[in-house]
């Protein structure tokens, strides 16, 4: 598939719909908020402005595809949502085009209902590819989608209104709108909140914020964030193949990629197949075309089995995988995995090396030497994808991944005790709220993991926090309320396209953390944790209401 380029950020056409009228005077008042910090920030992170875009271009070709409707609704409110998420200075790190939306997400929804999204170029639903012409027109095919309503350049917003935003809400006034939400009894016996301003770090709502909860999913916002602090957002893993000069044996050696794959489209990421014809290349070279094969997952260390056992939600894991183990072709979601995803993958590239001329014998494990050559390597994408896609689709095999890459990188055992040690040990150097929290896994699927509200609405904070922007990841890759990931068929009304945030769901725990802007321009982070629920679709609608009321309060 095409990769789309991220575009150069630059003001929207001055062709905007009489929607766009309505919209324009609160886009106003939120790009108050973030004008002084962001120039600031913008300023110190332009030399990473190149590293960041490049690192989001895989991610841009995979944002699932929205729900048709609504469309109109979703491309205004994901603007107001990008421009005040650039007080975490989006606009050098994440893939935001100028009117603040996210370049995929806008053509998304304007494929869908060939309306909606700014005209910057091309044609709406395809991939962008490159700057515009000089005339600013698209040259799309006649029919082609015309400019939607969309916000005023974020840029242009920043530097050239006098509007100023309301402060934050009020607690009283926030307690009096949550309150009530929070007692409905479809959110079980336990329920913990917190709610945050991005801008300040100011808790504006606290109902048990700092007792420890069983989060589920919303632990990967943990993980991200540690494995983000500790490796770098361009930080890649990387799977090669050594040759031993003692033996001629040769070692595919598993770096911990989660996302290297043997499917003919890689889609951008690590593709074993290239790293066969690249390895039977160099074997050839050697006049070699018969080896003794194995296979080296020493990375890693400790049990392979998740504490739940075998599960179709997570493969074993291990330092060498290809497609997570699944059996069934599919790329998310529950699914029948392989018993032994290492020796599954080295069979698959026995049989690959064999396609390019190369006999091999049946692979088994061994550990390559120090003194053994390198002959092929291949990368995955930037952290920075790894984490917005395991965010987006809650996927466990990348969060465990990450964990163990968390403690490879900071000198602990890669076992799932040590990437909990590590994990506490990366949010421990940020500052963060630790009381309490303990962390089992990377997923949240072990149900002895704790966290609190304060925590997570601590981190998502920190994500947005100018001083560090290989954080950003955290916030970009939360689900999307109506359109992405584990959030795309939620939110039919309402705060479709605001709210952002991860789900965590187990029996009887059901979990939300994200952000939201309000309606006064606030970014404002939240987490809400409830224990012993007993109808999870219940549990779920109730915590969307929260979130909800979070979007549509001005709560002075």
């Amino acid at each position: 598939m095409v990769v789309p380029e991220l575009r150069p950020w630059r003001a929207a056409r001055p062709h905007v719909v009489r929607a766009a009228n309505a919209v324009r005077p609160r886009l106003a008042r939120a790009a108050g908020i973030v004008r002084p910090r962001a120039e600031r920030a913008a300023a110190a992170a332009k030399p990473r402005i190149a590293r960041l875009t490049q690192a989001a271009k895989p991610q841009l070709a995979r944002i699932a595809m929205p729900k048709a409707g609504r469309t109109w609704q979703y491309t205004t409110c994901a603007a107001t949502a990008g421009l005040a998420l650039a007080v975490g200075v989006a606009t050098a790190a994440g893939p935001w085009d100028s009117t603040g939306q996210r370049t995929a997400e806008r053509h998304r929804a304007a494929a869908l209902e060939r309306a909606g999204g700014a005209d910057h170029g091309a044609t709406a639903g395809a991939p962008d590819t490159g700057p515009s012409d000089a005339s600013g027109t698209s040259g799309a095919a006649a029919g082609a989608p015309e400019p939607a309503p969309s916000a005023a350049s974020v840029l242009t917003g920043l530097g050239g209104t006098t509007t100023t935003v309301k402060a934050a809400p009020a607690a009283d006034a926030l307690a009096g709108v949550l309150d009530p939400l929070l007692a409905d009894p479809a959110l079980g016996a336990r329920r913990t909140a917190a709610v945050v301003d991005v801008a300040t770090g100011t808790l504006l709502y606290g109902a048990g914020a700092d007792e420890a909860l069983t989060p589920a999913s919303t632990t990967k916002i943990a993980t991200a964030v540690a494995a983000l602090a500790a490796m770098g957002a361009d930080h890649r893993l990387t799977t090669r193949v050594a040759l031993e000069p003692d033996t001629g044996e040769v070692v595919l050696v598993g770096g911990g990629d989660p996302t290297l794959t043997a499917r003919a489209d890689a889609e951008g990421y690590a593709s074993l197949r290239t790293l066969a014809a690249s390895t039977a290349a160099a074997l050839k070279k050697r006049g070699i075309t018969r080896a003794t094969l194995s296979y080296d997952t020493t990375l890693y260390a400790g049990s392979e089995i998740h504490p739940i056992g075998v599960n179709p939600n997570l493969a074993p894991v291990t330092a060498l995988t290809a497609d997570e183990g699944r059996t069934d072709g599919s790329a998310k979601g529950p699914a029948t995995r392989v018993a032994d995803p290492a020796a599954d993958a080295a069979s698959g590239f026995a049989d690959l090396l064999r396609s390019h001329g190369i006999d091999t014998t049946p692979p088994g494990p061994s550990k390559a030497t120090a003194r053994a050559e390198t002959l092929a390597t291949v990368s995955s994408p930037p952290l920075s994808t790894l984490v917005e896609r395991m965010l987006t689709n809650s996927d466990n095999d990348i969060a465990e991944a990450l964990a163990r890459q968390t403690a490879v990188a900071t000198g602990e055992r890669a076992d799932f005790a040590g990437a909990g040690r590590a994990i506490r040990a990366q949010l421990a150097k940020l500052g963060l709220p630790l009381s309490g929290a303990e962390f089992k896994d990377g997923s949240g699927l072990d149900r002895e993991d704790r966290l609190t509200a304060s925590l997570l609405t601590a981190l998502l904070a920190k994500a947005g926090d100018p001083a560090h922007p290989d954080l950003r990841p955290t916030l970009t890759g939360l689900p999307v309320a109506g359109f992405t990931g584990t959030l795309s068929s939620r939110y039919t009304d309402g705060a479709a396209g605001v709210v952002r945030a991860k789900t965590g769901t187990l029996t009887g725990v059901n979990t939300l953390a994200g952000t939201v802007v309000d309606q006064d321009g606030r970014l404002l982070s939240f987490a809400l944790l409830t224990s012993d629920t007993t109808d999870p679709t219940a549990a779920q609608a109730a915590l969307d209401r929260a979130a909800t009321a979070l979007a549509g309060c001005g709560c002075r």
